[in-house]
């Protein structure tokens, strides 16, 4: 009988679900509602679409996530970084504000939704694994620079445009004289106020008494506090009869049933840009689901996530929606809450409904520079360039990749940036393993332990030839051993044994064979053996089903111990400091 709680977590969890897992679920959920409303508006219009999609975003894929998911403390919707990614992609086929553009947005939720479900039932989770730690934090602090600079046109209350740093900074320069001083003015305050409450408000409420639990929650409502405060002053003043632009009617009503526009051309142009949203989608939510989850010693089926996640996206498409992944700020902030299982998102996912039925008439007159103000204190915490002092100094390769990763995203955009980063993670993985370290190695006096010669003091014999390969060996590497080898062959006349010890080697391709066996028969004409050492029980089984064992001329040893006692002679030992 199949175990439905693969696929359904929440019978798994929901079985031991409790009176104290419930009251912990909904004082969360109350916290990230309110959280969520500012941000999920303005989300909305960093990505080019009326504020409610950012509501409408919230709710359903909430639920789904709740039945699919297996993180318990992962909170899905719109965040920062995809939304700049839906602008850029669906900016390319349509204009802001028309239905083309809102269609081909849920067109792109559900592609994302469905490679992401293709994904986790094929388990293809690993492919996520292709794009290295530097350059995704590469991508995700020049997509942070770019997100903030794009919103600062709401903050001076001016028209601009472009989806790279320099056309922003370009279109921003030219419209400045049009700025409108009202607009200025709240922007500011509103980034300097919500500044404040991410830095200095919990601390000063302690300072007046407030409990630290007390005034956590009150420093989560900063925002709101924010989006209150400047809606007033709009409403009282009527500022927006002085150019103030503000959010205007937004509908009072659940999430509609919407159709994704299915063209294939349409289809086609989306394809891109919807896998790039589904790998740093799913990297960004498999991370921060995985950190949660290790601090309560729980476990996370990345496999699964993906169907979680591609069933959220696949409901976005469907409600009016777009791409949405797990949130960093979000997510933390539902577990410092004490939320105990996904049935906190699903709570969530209901406050955010009765806000999108009863909230929405309050927010007609909520100033954009406020949510902008909102976006660019959200995404300047992403913002992370000691990365770059950090690859400096420990890796040269990776410091290249993250700084190629950070100006081809900010010089030609979130696509290029991406895409690259994807291309240079591979190429760095490609070359590192295609020169892999390959050490001359030596016994350590009094000891049965082999070490490189270049680092540790050890007894070496001039006619065998010890080498540690540090990789698995492939077509990509194994001509790079064999020149190692043969190069060594030309230094020195005397040796007799060639070892390769294979401690380090998971895995030999048939190319590698292949050259191994070239290799045996060249050192064959030369009268020295070919011998190995430790080889692994997986790659052993392979060797076995060649040739290549029979026609070997010399021996495979259990240890690298064995090998040197039975080929060493009484050859003068070589000391080597």
């Amino acid at each position: 009988m199949p175990d439905f709680r693969r696929y359904l977590p929440i019978l798994d969890w929901g079985r031991s679900y409790d009176k104290t897992a419930f009251s912990n679920d909904m004082i969360a959920a109350v916290i990230v509602t309110i959280m969520l409303i500012p941000q999920s508006l303005a989300y909305a219009m960093l990505a080019g679409l009326p504020p409610e999609a950012g509501l409408y975003a919230s709710i359903v894929p909430i639920l789904l996530y709740a039945v699919f998911g297996t993180s318990r403390a992962l909170a899905v919707g719109p965040v920062a970084v995809v939304s700049l990614m839906t602008a850029a992609a669906v900016g390319q086929i349509a204009e802001q504000g028309t239905i083309g553009y809102a269609a081909a947005a849920l067109s792109l939720a559900l592609l994302s939704g469905l490679m992401l479900l293709a994904m986790g039932i094929f388990r293809l989770g690993f492919v996520a694994n292709f794009l290295s730690h530097p350059v995704i934090a590469g991508f995700i602090t020049a997509s942070g620079i770019l997100i903030a600079v794009s919103q600062l046109k709401h903050i001076f209350g001016v028209s601009a445009s472009g989806h790279t740093l320099p056309e922003i900074v370009h279109s921003l320069w030219t419209h400045l004289g049009d700025t409108n001083v009202i607009t200025l003015v709240i922007g500011i305050i509103a980034i300097a106020f919500l500044f404040w409450v991410r830095l200095g408000m919990k601390d000063a409420l302690i300072k007046l008494g407030l409990s630290n639990s007390v005034a956590g929650v009150l420093t989560k409502a900063g925002p709101v506090a924010a989006v209150a405060v400047t809606t007033m002053a709009v409403a009282l003043f009527r500022l927006d009869e002085s150019g103030v632009k503000i959010v205007g009617s937004v509908p009072q009503s659940l999430p509609p049933l919407t159709m994704p526009a299915l063209s294939p051309d349409l289809l086609q142009q989306l394809l891109l840009p919807a896998a790039l949203i589904t790998i740093i989608g799913f990297v960004e939510s498999i991370s921060v689901a995985q950190t949660l989850a290790a601090k309560k010693r729980q476990r996370i089926n990345p496999d699964q996530e993906l169907i979680g996640l591609g069933a959220a996206n696949i409901g976005a498409a469907f409600t009016g929606g777009y791409p949405v992944t797990g949130g960093f700020a979000r997510s933390v902030v539902n577990y410092d809450a004490g939320a105990e299982t996904p049935a906190a998102g699903a709570f969530t996912a209901i406050g955010l409904a009765i806000a999108a039925l009863a909230l929405t008439p309050l927010i007609y007159f909520l100033p954009t520079a406020t949510l902008a103000a909102t976006i660019i204190v959200a995404v300047l915490g992403l913002v992370d360039l000691s990365i770059l002092k950090h690859a400096w100094t420990y890796n040269r390769a990776d410091f290249a990749a993250v700084l190629a990763t950070i100006l081809l995203t900010l010089g030609f955009g979130v696509e290029a940036g991406v895409s690259a980063g994807v291309i240079i993670s591979i190429a760095m993985h490609l070359f590192r393993t295609s020169r892999p370290h390959v050490a001359e190695v030596g016994l350590v006096p009094g000891t049965q332990h082999f070490r490189n010669i270049k680092r540790h003091k050890v007894e070496t014999d001039p006619e065998i030839l010890t080498l540690r390969v540090d990789e698995a060996l492939w077509f990509a590497n194994a001509r790079f051993l064999e020149d190692q080898i043969l190069d060594r062959l030309t230094k020195d006349c005397a040796l007799k044994h060639v070892i390769l010890m294979f401690s380090a080697v998971n895995e030999v391709d048939l190319s590698a064979l292949e050259t191994l066996e070239a290799l045996n028969k060249r050192l064959d004409e030369q009268g020295i053996k070919l011998h190995l050492s430790e080889v692994k029980g997986p790659v052993m089984d392979r060797l076995q089903r060649a040739h290549f064992l029979e026609e070997l001329t010399g021996k495979v040893y259990l240890a690298q111990y064995d090998a040197w006692r039975d080929l060493h002679d009484a050859t003068p030992i070589k000391a080597v400091s």
